[in-house]
């Protein structure tokens, strides 16, 4: 799968997913802080786990940028998910105390202990110490729900909210907007109006 079938992926899929089945009993308890409120300082430079503790383990972050690799590997134009901080951004969304959040931190987390047993089942190993190309055959069999097998269609779930929250930290970065060739979001000195040649095609000028 390349980046950009998983932008298009990820502009397409649904925000909410069901929970994944019995392993979302295996997640840690929620997160019990309490957040920023209702009106955060929006110019303020926030620092990972100071508006909450960050929750995941050292092996779930592990587990984490190896799957954040597989969805968006590096390739000759950006680095990869991983090497952005899309880790960073997971852990702080799983670990925010919200409903949502809370939500796909149970899904997440079951889809962690499904991807370990999936590995351990197969080939006697946490999905982590697998070899890259055992990896992708067990990413292969959920990346997919509607292709994906009756008994996995619970991890196809988890697959694409997680593909879901990789593109979009990915793209959100400086790395994946210069990926996709964004050109907004930067200060412009002066402003000289659409291009003539573009109002020209659009018959406005």
């Amino acid at each position: 799968m390349d980046r950009r079938t998983t932008l298009k992926w990820v502009l397409a899929a649904g925000a909410a997913w069901p929970l994944l089945e019995r392993r979302g009993a295996l997640a840690a308890a929620a997160p019990t802080a309490h957040g920023y409120g209702t009106d955060p300082n929006l110019v303020a430079n926030y620092h990972a786990g100071e508006l909450w503790p960050l929750t995941l383990t050292a092996s779930e972050r592990r587990l984490a940028g190896i799957l954040a690799d597989i969805i968006i590997p590096a390739d000759e134009h950006s680095p990869s998910a991983a090497a952005v901080g899309v880790v960073e951004f997971i852990d702080e969304w799983v670990s925010a105390p919200y409903p949502a959040q809370q939500r796909d931190r149970t899904l997440v987390l079951g889809g962690f202990a499904w991807l370990d047993e999936e590995a351990a089942r197969r080939f006697g190993k946490g999905f982590a110490d697998l070899d890259t190309p055992l990896q992708h055959g067990i990413c292969d069999d959920i990346c997919d729900e509607s292709r994906a097998a009756t008994e996995r269609r619970a991890a196809a779930r988890f697959f694409a909210l997680y593909r879901d929250l990789s593109a979009g930290a990915f793209y959100s970065s400086p790395a994946g907007r210069k990926d996709l060739s964004y050109i907004g979001n930067v200060p412009l000195a002066r402003f000289d109006g659409p291009p003539p040649a573009l109002l020209k095609t659009l018959g406005l000028s």
